[in-house]
């Protein structure tokens, strides 16, 4: 599997987080990478560096958005922002390092992917 950072997907996040007025997303905090090689079928993954890492290596929170080339790359561009609207909603409100589940209490995450991608676009286009 091969890793190269993803300057694109960086500057789609920083867009998303601005636009919905995200404002517990740290964007300097969140890495981006575009993998090839991988056996995965998701689109994107997001992977986050837990507490116990944090303090044994003095570092803050942050989270690495990965998007697999092989499908993320074919998906038009509004299917890639929801994509990456889906793996920002995995990050906490209190941006701790920890992921959120799919389903929670009161939460489905594919339901809130779609509403805030609607919202998205419909501010862009204000």
């Amino acid at each position: 599997m091969e890793w190269s950072e993803a300057k694109d997907v960086k500057r789609d996040i920083i867009k998303i987080v601005k636009t919905l007025d995200l404002a517990h997303i740290d964007t300097s905090r969140i890495f981006c990478y575009r993998t090839t090689g991988s056996s995965s079928r998701s689109y994107a993954r997001i992977w986050a560096m837990p507490k116990i890492f944090q303090n044994a290596l003095g570092i803050q929170p942050a989270y690495v958005i990965e998007v697999l080339a092989k499908y993320y790359d074919k998906k038009n561009d509004d299917d890639k922002k929801s994509i990456l609207i889906h793996e920002i909603l995995h990050i906490p409100k209190n941006f701790s390092g920890a992921l959120l589940s799919h389903r929670g209490r009161g939460r489905h995450l594919h339901k809130e992917a779609d509403k805030l991608f609607r919202e998205y676009k419909s501010k862009l286009i204000q």
